[in-house]
């Protein structure tokens, strides 16, 4: 029973030593402390915009709709002293891969976008981005 209470006492005082450390100051926010945060939201937005504009989402019947959406990947670009005077703090690019169904040729098709993610302050923006590798995300 001893052994026990020890073993639950020593798992209790190591896990107030690691909660001490992963926030520092103990009342940053995520914003403060993650500069991706908030980049989760903005890929499922442009998700959703995809959704409703690209025209191998259309059709709503079943097997004939875009499925599998998957970022395929992510990398960071060069924040040019422009963009830093205006406060960019993280940019990057990401590509999105999904399946959509073509009813010209009356089948499913795979499709993938890229878009160019960029922080200031708090708040993402994305546009469009030319084509890149969807492994490395490096331009084609």
């Amino acid at each position: 029973m001893q052994t026990r209470a020890a073993a639950l006492a020593a798992l209790l005082i190591l896990a107030g030593a690691l909660g001490g450390c992963s926030r520092p100051g103990g009342s940053e926010t995520a914003e403060a402390t993650d500069p991706y945060a908030g980049l989760d939201a903005e890929i499922l937005k442009w998700r959703t915009d995809i959704v409703a504009a690209d025209p191998l989402c259309r059709s709503q019947a079943q097997g004939q709709k875009c499925e599998a959406f998957d970022v395929a990947c992510k990398a960071l670009r060069t924040i040019t002293p422009a963009e830093k005077a205006q406060g960019v703090t993280v940019k990057l690019v990401a590509a999105l891969t999904w399946n959509g169904f073509d009813p010209q040729q009356n089948q499913s098709q795979s499709a993938v976008r890229s878009a160019e993610f960029s922080k200031t302050g708090a708040a993402w923006t994305r546009r469009d981005h030319t084509s890149v590798n969807p492994e490395s995300c490096a331009d084609l």
